[in-house]
């Protein structure tokens, strides 16, 4: 069974950082894209970053510059490096390992991402 687990999360200060993880077990990592979305109260998740298995990447043009997406296969684990924080970044973020053939999109539990003075 898959198991997905994001840490990292907190308040920080517009113009601040911080680095999300996420840790996938029960699948072969390296086989599965992965991606981090996000959610703000009252509105739609939407889709932050992608990284391929073949570490392409791909970001909502709001983060374009400031995060950056990354994979350790060895360590079955996804970054988000966020930098240059706004207001509006604040939102849960979700770690997504995404359907490929027959197999579902799997789900993290989230963690809270507030940007605040």
């Amino acid at each position: 069974q898959v198991h997905i687990v994001e840490s990292g999360g907190g308040l920080v200060q517009p113009g601040g950082s911080l680095r999300l993880s996420c840790v996938a077990s029960g699948s072969i990592f390296s086989f599965y894209d992965m991606a981090w979305y996000r959610q703000a109260p009252g509105k739609q998740r939407e889709l932050v970053a992608v990284i391929t298995t073949n570490k392409r990447t791909t970001y909502l043009d709001s983060v374009k510059g400031r995060f950056t997406i990354s994979r350790d296969n060895a360590k079955n684990t996804v970054y988000l490096q966020m930098n240059s924080l706004k207001p509006e970044d604040t939102a849960v973020y979700y770690c997504n390992q995404r359907g490929s053939g027959p197999s579902p999109d799997y789900w993290g539990q989230g963690t809270q991402v507030t940007v605040s003075s």
